[in-house]
């Protein structure tokens, strides 16, 4: 197969350009025609009851989606103006207010306590109203209507709630998303220019890539959306994890090129021959490291996995078709300024670390236990509103919620209509003594149990009741996602159980505390997954039971340790971070450690002693790991200096500091540990090669 791609993508270099150019067309069709997910919520398991009981808030209540606008130091008069604007908004369903129960001209000192404690602050000095929306929280009717509700607010008016901050989001990420690649593009030239022997020929890497990048993207269109982490940094990281491909072939071409200086067709032949089986490999653990996301029980996990996954195979297959045609075609121009490449040489780290070898593969198995341990001390957050910039107006709003309200989460408790009067009552008065509650709203607690609901005006009713089911709303003090409110929202669950049948909880906290406990068992998962995955891949290319162990451990203690310097520094990181790292790091990595391997192996094959096979193994293999982990560190290290996306930014960070681990850990550790195993690695593998003992 390898042959035929070979022939035919050297015959004919101009019209595989062509046919490239032109395919970016329909790719940024459908690039611009994909829908992008700003909800995190809307990714959890539809068999959670917090997720079956926000779709009855959604659809018997119409409070599934909803936002909560704070004004201050406004007259009654001028905020039922306000209200009646946002009322106009298509999608606004209605806003409450005291208005929806009572005339206005009714003095706040003598409302009903509930009235003056779900609209009125403390001191009085502000109000609030809740606007309900006909249509769900990330929908771009919803966004829109976030948006026009800002354009009526003034200076003293705040809109906070999950749409406010999905909207901010969708802001930042259309505005940056272009900027990322930009800047990630202009850094990983400038890093190549250098690092290359032609300044001219990063711009041929680049150009091959960048077609597999457009058609990555363009191509997801057939999955109708995509969620906003892949539209962020999806096209970043695929141009990290693909660049070594493009630099291993054009290595290798110029190999060949020395073999055969009159003859360009055959030894780039002879390069993507050499190359094919090699480049599949190792895309292959990469390809897998991102297909264990897809068994998340979050769909963000598939959703990040297939974009991915897919990107790198496009990215193999752009290096194997368009980057050789590239290459072939303006060969005379790339060829011209050449320059030494600027990368150190590791013959000296090489000597000590197999002088002292003992030392060394003891240290790697040594740092595995504490590292496991201190890794899982790193702080974890679930709140989507932490990825945004303190500056965000519904970042803004949520601290002007805590200041004047005293609430910064609303659950809600959705209840069969027929459950024991009495019985509700005493569970929301238990729950209503729970640390950080601050109201309980319903009609059980406002008017009593044995009112007579037919007596009641019909917006109460509509409120409260509907549909066979009964709704109580409860504010809590605690941020949602933190542990106080996981904690709050469990004993609050345990009290519903005590007393009535058929209760559910939901609301933004409580979709939280199931975002932390599904997350927590998708971490384990997705880990355990992609281990297994790469060392049956590893295993089958080695034909060894050994060489995966060792390569695996080594990639995994970088993990560890990467996972752990967070927790040192005192920063938390996105839940989405941990889950995405741990398998593309262990994918995109291993690759490094395998490149090793391999030349240690050819270098035994020679009849190289051990130390010496491995020692020149580590020098040689070192240039091109050290200037693969160069470009994907500077990559998204850039992308994290100026993403004003915590959630994003954190990623990136952890990514980019993960290849530097890598490669120090592979550097230090990887060919001592397998000089000292190379008699066990011998007894565990097919064909080893070793040396004739004469031609040592």
């Amino acid at each position: 197969m390898h042959q035929k791609l070979a022939a035919f993508v050297t015959a004919r270099p101009k019209l595989i350009i062509l046919i490239s150019i032109l395919l970016m067309i329909p790719s940024a069709i459908g690039f611009f025609a994909t829908g992008v997910n700003y909800d995190i919520l809307s990714y959890l398991p539809e068999d959670l009851d917090s997720v079956t009981s926000l779709d009855i808030l959604d659809e018997n209540f119409q409070f599934a989606a909803s936002s909560i606008v704070i004004l201050e130091d406004m007259p009654s008069k001028d905020v039922v103006k306000i209200k009646e604007k946002i009322e106009a908004i298509e999608c606004v369903v209605q806003v409450l207010w005291t208005d929806s129960v009572l005339d206005i001209s009714v003095p706040v000192d003598i409302l009903p306590d509930f009235a003056k404690d779900l609209f009125y602050s403390k001191d009085g000095n502000a109000t609030l109203f809740i606007v309900q929306y006909s249509t769900g929280t990330s929908d771009d009717v919803t966004l829109d209507a976030v948006k026009e509700i800002r354009t009526i607010l003034n200076e003293q008016c705040f809109i906070s709630g999950i749409s406010a901050a999905v909207a901010d989001l969708k802001i930042l990420v259309e505005s940056e998303a272009i900027i990322y690649v930009a800047i990630a593009v202009t850094v990983a030239l400038v890093t190549l220019a250098f690092t290359m022997e032609t300044l001219f020929m990063p711009l041929a890497l680049f150009f091959a890539l960048a077609c597999a990048v457009v058609y990555n993207m363009g191509t997801n269109f057939f999955m109708g959306e995509i969620s906003f982490v892949s539209q962020a940094i999806a096209a970043v990281l695929q141009l990290g994890v693909t660049m070594d491909y493009s630099i291993f072939l054009i290595d290798r071409f110029e190999e060949e090129r020395i073999k055969t200086p009159d003859d360009l067709t055959t030894a780039m032949q002879r390069a993507i021959k050499t190359s094919f089986v090699s480049l599949f490999s190792s895309s292959m653990t990469t390809v897998f490291g991102f297909l264990a996301l897809c068994f998340m029980s979050l769909t963000i996990g598939i959703d990040i996995g297939i974009v991915m996954a897919k990107g790198v195979i496009l990215g193999v297959a752009a290096v194997l078709i368009i980057l050789p045609a590239v290459l072939l075609q303006f060969n005379s121009i790339l060829s011209k300024f050449k320059h030494k490449r600027l990368l150190p040489r590791f013959d000296r780290i090489s000597a000590f670390t197999l002088k002292h070898k003992k030392v060394f593969a003891v240290l790697l198995l040594v740092l595995i236990i504490p590292s496991f341990i201190m890794k899982d001390q790193m702080g974890i957050y679930y709140n989507i509103i932490k990825a945004l910039p303190d500056d965000t107006p519904s970042l803004i709003a949520l601290d002007k919620m805590k200041a004047d309200f005293d609430m910064a989460s609303t659950h809600f408790l959705v209840m069969p209509d027929d459950a024991p009067a009495k019985d509700v009552e005493e569970m929301l008065k238990d729950i209503e003594q729970l640390e950080g509650i601050e109201d309980v709203l319903a009609l059980n607690t406002i008017l009593g149990a044995a009112i007579d609901t037919s007596v009641l005006p019909e917006i109460v009713n509509d409120l409260c009741y509907k549909d066979g089911y009964s709704l109580a709303m409860i504010n809590s003090a605690y941020d949602a996602g933190s542990d106080e409110a996981n904690a709050q929202v469990a004993a609050m669950r345990q009290i519903m159980q005590q007393h009535i049948n058929g209760g559910m909880a939901t609301g933004e906290a409580v979709l939280m505390a199931d975002l932390a406990e599904t997350a927590g068992r998708d971490l384990i998962v997705t880990s355990a997954i992609s281990i297994l995955a790469i060392l049956f891949l590893i295993m089958f290319a080695f034909k060894s039971f050994s060489i995966p162990i060792i390569l695996v451990l080594s990639i995994e203690l970088a993990i560890f340790i990467n996972q752990t310097i967070s927790w040192l520094m005192g920063t938390s990181v996105s839940f989405i971070a941990p889950i995405v790292v741990s398998c593309v790091q262990l994918g995109a990595t291993v690759d490094y450690a395998i490149l090793m391997t391999s030349r240690y192996k050819e270098n035994l094959a020679e009849g190289m002693d051990n130390d010496t096979a491995a020692e020149k193994a580590s020098a040689i293999a070192m240039r091109s790991v050290f200037q693969s982990a160069l470009v994907f560190f500077t990559v998204t290290g850039s992308i994290a200096l100026v993403c004003d996306i915590t959630l994003i930014s954190e990623l990136c960070i952890m990514l980019a500091r993960g290849s530097l681990i890598s490669a120090i850990i592979i550097l230090f550790l990887l060919a001592p540990t397998l000089s000292i195993f190379e008699p066990l690695i011998k007894k565990t593998s097919l064909d080893w090669p070793y040396p004739d003992p004469l031609r040592r």
